[in-house]
């Protein structure tokens, strides 16, 4: 994509924003340079998908968010990062989460050895106890039916779905006014990731609660967004309205694997860097 194109999508990006990058530089045991100036916005009560190929920087964008890059000997060299207009980028995980930022990991990292309950109630931990946390136990329970179904088994023992469904229900313990999802659909099967993209946005429409998802599966992830940005190489290349992007010709030939040909095979996809304009 040419720059003038680049420049004529990004005046679309989200004004008032809940939560923004600017120009972050992200560098690992002080020699790996994994971002190198990413920038963007999540407008309050939105879903912002941030896409890519696997390396390509999405997991180190969300972490650099919700400060957990020290664990791995990541640091944000340059740039800033804003929720609610102030700078955050100096705090530590906990005191974001008491701010009302969470992140659903990876691979979803629930507590194997207690219950699906004992899990969801220990996203409420800085909240304390009371009625209120009971009321939204019942409420998550309504959400994914099959966690009240599971609520006495063992984390440990259940399916990927199922700890899927925990993972994230367990950050709406927390009380959010922004989640920090990443990869929901790694290991599902797409009749329950399609189960999980329709609860994403029923919370989102329902409780306000703001995502900002990290996925490869670009059009799944367009598909129930308002807005997308396309990282490669730890740069921002691509960015707009989700319906925009999933029209986008060179989305559709790189991301997608379509063209105006028809689908391509893995032999032809192999040449696709060859050929985009951005790199």
């Amino acid at each position: 994509m040419s720059a003038v194109a680049l420049d004529q999508i990004a005046e679309t990006a989200p004004k008032d924003a809940l939560l923004r990058v600017n120009n972050v530089e992200v560098i690992y045991d002080h020699v790996i340079l994994v971002l190198k100036g990413v920038s963007l916005s999540v407008p309050e009560g939105g879903i912002v998908a941030l896409l890519g190929a696997n390396g390509a920087g999405k997991s180190t964008t969300l972490k650099s968010i919700s400060n957990l890059l020290r664990a791995e000997r990541g640091e944000v060299t340059k740039g800033s990062i804003e929720l609610l207009g102030e700078k955050v980028h100096h705090l530590t995980a906990n005191d974001l989460v008491k701010r009302g930022c969470v992140q659903v990991m990876e691979g979803r990292h629930c507590f194997e050895h207690l219950t699906i309950e004992e899990n969801l109630l220990t996203g409420a931990y800085t909240r304390g106890g009371g009625s209120e946390v009971k009321a939204d136990l019942e409420k998550i329970y309504e959400y994914f039916p099959r966690l009240k179904e599971r609520r006495k088994s063992q984390a440990g023992y259940t399916s990927g779905g199922e700890q899927q469904m925990c993972a994230i229900g367990r950050a709406m313990m927390a009380k959010p006014k922004l989640i920090l999802l990443d990869e929901p659909s790694m290991g599902l099967a797409p009749q329950l990731v399609e189960q999980i993209f329709q609860i994403v946005k029923q919370l989102n429409e329902n409780e306000g609660v703001t995502f900002l998802l990290a996925e490869q599966n670009t059009n799944v992830a367009l598909r129930y967004a308002d807005y997308g940005y396309i990282l490669e190489s730890g740069r921002v290349v691509m960015d707009g309205e989700a319906d925009a992007l999933l029209s986008n010709e060179d989305v559709k030939e790189f991301y997608l694997g379509l063209s105006k040909e028809g689908r391509k095979n893995f032999r032809e996809v192999k040449h696709y860097k060859r050929r985009k304009r951005w790199l």
